[in-house]
């Protein structure tokens, strides 16, 4: 994997390791933009040179089933107390809230800050709180990969597909529920005194 940044001490994009430049910082802060491969990268990488990185990140295109988040995973493993990690937007760091959430939470852990540029928000003092409530808040009631929301089957969707000559495996398809909930409508109605 390729890895690309800009270093403000340097004139071209360097091919050292972050870990090199942290070393010519003689320890002191370090902020770090990451930069996703939407819209224009480039544009977005003087945009944070601009606001004060050090370095500049750009993720790099995932191949077939590779991490989407390679880069922004280095920089959360290598990332140090005091150190800062800018970006753009704040969706740039992952794909659902909860993914968001895991990436401020690294961040926390080693004692980093995250900024956000559009909308401004930043991890540290009374906002930082706020911002991780309302990711919390927000990763607790989005549905997990994978699930979808299902609406209730109206059983007299279900009756009149049935009187159509649809079968329930084919009802359940067309109408986005389960085999069983097809199966279990037809159950009680068949039981129904009706």
């Amino acid at each position: 994997m390729k890895l690309c940044f800009w270093d403000s001490g340097a004139k071209a994009f360097p091919k050292r390791p972050l870990a090199e430049i942290r070393l010519g910082r003689a320890g002191g802060m370090l902020t770090i933009g990451y930069v996703r491969l939407e819209g224009d990268p480039q544009a977005q990488a003087a945009t944070l040179q601009a606001r004060g990185c050090q370095v500049v990140r750009v993720e790099e295109p995932a191949g077939s089933g590779g991490d989407l988040f390679a880069v922004l995973h280095s920089i959360l493993d290598f990332i140090g107390d005091g150190d800062e990690l800018v970006v753009g937007r704040l969706e740039h760091l992952g794909v659902s809230s909860r993914a968001v959430l895991a990436a401020l939470e690294r961040l926390e852990e080693r004692g980093a800050a995250l900024r956000v540029l559009t909308p401004e928000l930043s991890s540290r003092g009374p906002g930082g709180a706020a911002l991780h409530a309302a990711l919390e808040a927000v990763a607790a009631v989005e549905p997990t990969a994978g699930q979808r929301p299902r609406r209730p089957a109206a059983t007299e969707e279900i009756l009149a597909l049935q009187q159509a000559g649809v079968g329930p495996v084919e009802i359940a398809r067309r109408l986005g529920v389960s085999r069983m909930t097809i199966w279990r409508k037809l159950k009680a109605l068949d039981d129904c005194p009706c």
